[in-house]
């Protein structure tokens, strides 16, 4: 559960980024591409309150770092989201209860919404379009299509990242570890079977592919 507080060798999957967001439905990655280079300007800051400031931070997310103002109330996934157009991270509760905004921190599955951004600086930070390979999917990705472990798609993109977190610490789950590993995170369509089918698969294809994510 959650916290709170380019391989040329590899084989065709069959799937693409296009049709995974055709299947689910949520357009997750969409926006990959118009996060911020180092260097590049931020969009423009929303409007702050009165005696507001904004305070410069280093966020590594995808493996690309990303230096913005942030004012220091803004959560990580309102930085995600808002600041740097990476809408696979859904905002949900956004009260650390349904886990649509899962996200990796360290490899570790956290609730984007219960984090400040100021409080992410120093982390290796992993969305669902980090686990990308230009239009291939990943294999946790490739294992939700497969096991048709979706109904509205809403939460999908937590699921898949609490399961690439678990993979991630414990790459031979059992039924009951993948259980656990997805218990932070709320399905309103009732797909837990098949979510669960999916992180057996996805640990198959890991092994298959030597543990890449």
């Amino acid at each position: 559960m959650p916290d709170q507080p380019d391989d040329s060798t590899r084989k065709p999957t069959g799937f693409t980024r296009r049709g995974f967001i055709a299947t689910v439905g949520t357009g997750a990655v969409a926006a990959a591409d118009v996060a911020t280079a180092a260097g590049a300007d931020t969009p423009p800051a929303a409007e702050l309150p009165e005696g507001a400031e904004l305070v410069p931070v280093t966020l590594d997310i995808n493996g690309r770092a990303h230096r913005l103002l942030v004012e220091p109330r803004w959560s990580l996934l309102y930085v995600l989201r808002e600041r740097l157009g990476l809408t696979a991270t859904k905002l949900g509760c956004d009260r650390g209860e349904c886990g649509a905004c899962t996200v990796l921190l360290d490899d570790k599955p956290t609730y984007a919404c219960m984090m400040l951004a100021l409080e992410a600086e120093g982390k290796a930070i992993v969305t669902l379009e980090g686990l990308m390979r230009g239009e291939e999917l990943g294999p946790v990705q490739r294992a939700f299509v497969e096991q048709d472990a979706f109904q509205c798609g809403y939460c999908t993109p937590g699921q898949v990242m609490a399961v690439e977190g678990l993979l991630r610490a414990n790459p031979n789950p059992t039924l009951d570890e993948i259980r656990t590993g997805v218990s932070g995170n709320l399905c309103r369509c009732g797909a837990y079977a098949h979510i669960f089918k999916a992180g057996q698969r996805a640990a198959e294809l890991r092994r298959e592919e030597g543990g890449r994510s």
